[in-house]
C-alpha cells in the first residue's frame, strides 16, 4: 500500500472540502486549515481522530473496505475519487504489470469497422493511439494514425494538427488524470517514464495540472468541434472500456438528423474502407 500517496490524497480532500457542503457551520473564529479538520472528518467517517490522523500521517494500517467506503462519505468523494481511494489503500491489491499493453485485439479493431456514422479510437493507457477507423481520419484529423501519435503529446506538446475544440481545457485534466493512473499501475514502463518527462520538461500546463492530482472517470461528454471543411459539429464523445488491457475505445457521434449529425452521415458516405 503507498502509504504516502494515501496519505496525500487523504489531506488533500479534506483541505478541499468546505464545512458548509457537509452540513458544518462556517463558525466566527478563523480556522487554521482551508478546509475541513481532522476531527470532523473523523466525526463523519465514525472513527477515532486518533486512527484518522494515523492515516494521514502515513503511520496506519491498512484500512479495511468499511473504513474506505466511510471515508469516501466524509469527504464527499465522487465515484472516480471512491475507486482511487480503494486502489491507494490496495483494496483489491493488484501486481503491478510491467508495462501498458499497446496492441489492440482483433475483435476490438474489428468493432470499429462496425459502427456506421461513428467516429471511432482507441488509445491504450499513456494516450497511444493504438487503432481507429477512417471516419475518425477524416474528422479528427489527416495526420490521425501516424506510428507516433500519443494524444497527450498532441494535447501538451503540439505534435500534430488538433482542431479547436470547446473541451480542450477538460480534456487536458482527463489526460493527467489518466497518465497518473498508468504511472502508478506502471511503474516500470519505460515508453511511459521517456513520455511523462518529455511532457513535464516541454508544458508549464501539464506541470500545472500534474500537480494538482486530477481524478477522472471515463464517460460522456459533448464538445463543440471546429472542422476545417464542414464547420462547427456538436459532437457526443462515449468510452467504453477494456479492462483486460487498460484501453479505452472512444466513440465520436452527432446527434441523429441534426444539423451535425447529417454533416457527419454525409462525410461517412466518403468513407473508404483503410486497414487499421
Amino acid at each position: 500500500m503507498p502509504r504516502q500517496e494515501l496519505a496525500r490524497f487523504l489531506r488533500e480532500r479534506r483541505a478541499g472540502l468546505r464545512p458548509q457542503a457537509v452540513g458544518l457551520a462556517a463558525g466566527t473564529t478563523p480556522r487554521r486549515t482551508p478546509g475541513l479538520r481532522r476531527e470532523e472528518v473523523a466525526e463523519l467517517a465514525h472513527m477515532s481522530v486518533d486512527y484518522y490522523t494515523r492515516l494521514e500521517q502515513a503511520r496506519g494500517p491498512r484500512p479495511s473496505p468499511r473504513v474506505l467506503d466511510a471515508l469516501a462519505g466524509a469527504l464527499r468523494l465522487t465515484s472516480a475519487e471512491r475507486s482511487h481511494l480503494f486502489g491507494l489503500a490496495g483494496s483489491p491489491a493488484a501486481p503491478p504489470a510491467p508495462s501498458a499493453p499497446r496492441r489492440v485485439r482483433p475483435h476490438v479493431a474489428a468493432l470499429l469497422e462496425r459502427l456506421p456514422d461513428t467516429a471511432a479510437i482507441v488509445t491504450d493507457a499513456s494516450y497511444g493511439l493504438v487503432a481507429w477507423n477512417p471516419l475518425a481520419r477524416l474528422l479528427l484529423g489527416a495526420d490521425l494514425g501516424r506510428d507516433t501519435t500519443n494524444l497527450a503529446r498532441r494535447r501538451f506538446l503540439g505534435q500534430g494538427r488538433m482542431h479547436t475544440s470547446s473541451g480542450a481545457a477538460e480534456f487536458g485534466h482527463v489526460v493527467v488524470a489518466r497518465l497518473r493512473r498508468a504511472a502508478e499501475r506502471y511503474p516500470h514502463d519505460a515508453q511511459l517514464a521517456v513520455l511523462l518527462d518529455e511532457l513535464h520538461a516541454g508544458s508549464e500546463e501539464f506541470r500545472r495540472i500534474w500537480a494538482t492530482r486530477p481524478v477522472h472517470a471515463p464517460g460522456h461528454r459533448t464538445k463543440d468541434l471546429d472542422h476545417p471543411e464542414l464547420g462547427r459539429l456538436r459532437l457526443n464523445c462515449d468510452v467504453l472500456l477494456v479492462p483486460e488491457d487498460d484501453q479505452e475505445v472512444v466513440l465520436v457521434t452527432a446527434d441523429p438528423g441534426s444539423p451535425s449529425g447529417r454533416r457527419i452521415t454525409e462525410l461517412a458516405g466518403r468513407v473508404q474502407s483503410v486497414p487499421l
